[in-house]
């Protein structure tokens, strides 16, 4: 799904910037360009951001407890 269209920034490209450590909307924002223009897909970018960060914590603690 896109999120930005100004951009062309995708949900996608949101969880890959997560995936590659961004824990922050600043990291997030300077990673994917998201946002940068007209602001107004940021609470969408956000959003899509906290979901991909949860879900990086969850894989995270299925490994841990992976035996």
């Amino acid at each position: 799904m896109y999120v930005c269209l100004c951009v062309g920034v995708t949900d996608r490209d949101i969880a890959n910037a997560v995936s590659d450590g961004a824990r922050s909307w600043r990291e997030v924002r300077e990673t994917t360009g998201c946002a940068g223009q007209c602001g107004k897909c940021a609470c969408t970018g956000k959003s899509v951001m906290r979901e991909a960060i949860s879900q990086e914590l969850t894989m995270d603690l299925d490994l841990a407890y992976a035996v």
